[in-house]
């Protein structure tokens, strides 16, 4: 029994099939099925219940959980003691934050502590970052959120226990073009959108996930792309949109676009991290810096 066979395991159970679990690891999913297999034949004994779209643990493998989290956090320890002056954060950061957001927070973690080594670890996927941090593939990842726990925006949380601190708030703007049928409202309902066509990404996507909550299902939702597409979409005349209030900016100041009068709350720029492991020397730096 290897400590990369039970990173592997950890990060199988936590993201719930080998091809997510390879994601997270930056491995091939052949070499997380075989390292699990390999971990298998020496404790001699099932770890999974292989179901088509999901693996869930045997009582083996229940039992294997706690001493693979123990096991790795004593090597993480270790790990850390013997290289503690050369602090290491590996960071991962939604692609949609990456540039607006982040770097302030590195300027900080620079300020407070220049000799460390971050590594900056973007993703499309909020998945994929919770999950590297359920896997210990990430110390911390930058994500949006709602107000209350982590999670109520309405994303699917890994089965590790997490924490979070709130960095700061995303501002919100419903917005359209000049000559949308709406841009001239002074005041705005739900009612009032009804039919209406709301340019969306993809359904895990942040800024979707609060038009959902703002506005309900009442508006067909037209697939469109990332921010930048669905900003020029809605420049055009073909909807409305729910963008970050920094990605509207200049098209408001210049009178492409309208912002309607519904004022949405923001989201949260959140910091994560597993809650059960003591945080290393550069996490706890984050977390000074973060909240500096």
């Amino acid at each position: 029994m290897e400590l990369r066979q039970l990173r592997v395991f950890e990060a199988v159970v936590a993201h719930r099939t080998v091809t997510a679990a390879a994601v997270a690891l930056g491995l091939a999913p052949s070499s997380v099925a075989e390292q699990i297999r390999t971990l298998e034949r020496g404790l001699d004994t099932e770890l999974f219940d292989r179901a088509p779209r999901d693996l869930a643990l045997t009582a083996a493998g229940e039992r294997l959980l706690p001493w693979a989290r123990r096991l790795l956090d004593q090597a993480d320890q270790a790990r850390r003691e013997v290289t503690a002056d050369r602090a290491r954060l590996r960071l991962g950061a939604l692609a949609t934050i990456a540039a607006t957001h982040v770097p302030a927070l590195l300027a900080r973690l620079s300020e407070h502590r220049p000799g460390l080594d971050v590594s900056l670890h973007t993703d499309t996927a909020r998945d994929g970052l919770l999950g590297g941090v359920a896997a210990g593939a990430l110390e911390a990842a930058l994500i949006l959120d709602t107000a209350g726990p982590l999670g109520e925006l309405g994303f699917y949380l890994p089965p590790a226990p997490l924490d979070h601190l709130d960095l700061q708030d995303v501002p919100l703007a419903l917005v359209a073009a000049p000559g949308h049928p709406l841009s001239g409202a002074t005041t705005l309902t739900r009612e009032d959108l009804r039919g209406q066509r709301l340019l969306v990404n993809a359904p895990a996507c942040s800024f979707r996930l609060a038009g959902e909550r703002l506005l309900g299902h009442d508006l067909e939702r037209v697939r469109t792309g990332g921010i930048a597409v669905t900003r020029a979409c809605a420049e055009q005349g073909l909807g409305i949109a729910l963008l970050p209030e920094s990605a509207v900016r200049e098209p408001l100041a210049s009178g492409t676009l309208v912002r309607l009068p519904l004022a949405p709350p923001p989201l949260h720029l959140r910091l994560v991290w597993r809650a059960d492991r003591e945080p290393t020397p550069a996490l706890r730096e984050a977390l000074h810096a973060a909240s500096a």
